[in-house]
């Protein structure tokens, strides 16, 4: 049979509020979210048995368990007569990033699934494993600007969401997730949290950039003690002509600038992977609403 194919695409948070730790240890954040086309491919060759097969540029990288299994073996549960089959994860953005890589992958594999067996797997049902498999997982699932609330499992869909170029720098070195926000410390909760409605922009680049540029991410500076080399890859960012908004990704240590067009991102690009070839560099775009 035919393999089946998908982009398990790059998730980017062009605003991450931490509003602070909950009772359950998790923490309660706002954030705005982007994806790109750039991005994991994940294929599955439908079949009886379940297994998975890695390639790609970072395939060395991953180890320990994957989540496109973890998602398999959910989606098998939540529906017994599904076919499985063979995965194979060809893995292009580097690990451990800050741009929601693995849990990408797992809703790509979802999607997969339920294209191999249709009518078997309900978006409710999908929702629901993605939500089990991880907070991320249930927006990567349509890949769509949202504001994610709570800890990231709440997705209210962004309309207006204007399409842009982007430029993604790793250093080449990986950062856990879990470490950033230990070394946080965020101040525990308050009873009250102010809400925020969800923006429209209108399809307009500047009002993106007007309301993420005050808004940062809160995790920047965690990061940065944990990996100074992020300062380096955030200063030569902010040096490329026509750099609207430069952050950190996530939890890092994979930064962000967005340019007004992909041209722009693409030429900024290739200047940067030329001046330091150490470093992955990639220029893609980031998808309207």
């Amino acid at each position: 049979m035919t393999a089946l194919r998908d982009t398990a695409k790059a998730k980017l948070n062009l605003t991450l509020e931490v509003l602070g730790r909950r009772a359950d240890g998790y923490h309660e954040v706002r954030s705005l979210v982007g994806f790109a086309a750039l991005g994991d491919s994940v294929e599955l060759k439908p079949g009886e048995d379940l297994v998975l097969d890695i390639d790609g540029p970072f395939a060395g990288a991953l180890q320990g368990e994957n989540l496109i299994i973890a998602a398999a073996e959910a989606a098998k549960v939540k529906a017994p007569g599904i076919a499985l089959g063979r995965f194979r994860l060809i893995k292009t953005l580097p690990v451990a990033a800050g741009v929601g890589g693995g849990s990408a992958d797992a809703a790509a594999a979802l999607r997969l699934l339920a294209k191999a067996n249709r009518g078997a797997l309900s978006s409710p049902a999908l929702a629901e494993i993605a939500a089990s498999l991880g907070s991320d997982v249930t927006a990567c699932l349509d890949s769509r600007p949202a504001l994610l609330t709570g800890r990231g499992e709440q997705v209210a869909e962004i309309r207006g969401m204007p399409a842009c170029g982007v430029v993604l720098v790793n250093p080449g070195l990986p950062l856990a997730t879990a470490s950033v926000y230990g070394a946080l410390n965020a101040a525990p909760l308050s009873a009250r949290t102010s809400e925020e409605a969800v923006p429209d922009f209108g399809r307009s680049f500047e009002k993106l950039i007007d309301y993420a540029a005050p808004r940062g991410n809160d995790l920047g500076a965690a990061a940065l003690r944990l990996a100074p080399a992020i300062g380096e890859v955030l200063t030569a960012l902010r040096r490329l002509p026509g750099a609207r908004l430069v952050q950190l990704a996530g939890s890092g240590p994979t930064c962000f600038a967005l340019f007004a067009t992909e041209d722009e991102a693409k030429a900024a690009a290739a200047s940067l992977a030329a001046a330091r070839p150490s470093w992955w560099v990639a220029a893609t775009t980031l998808g309207g609403s």
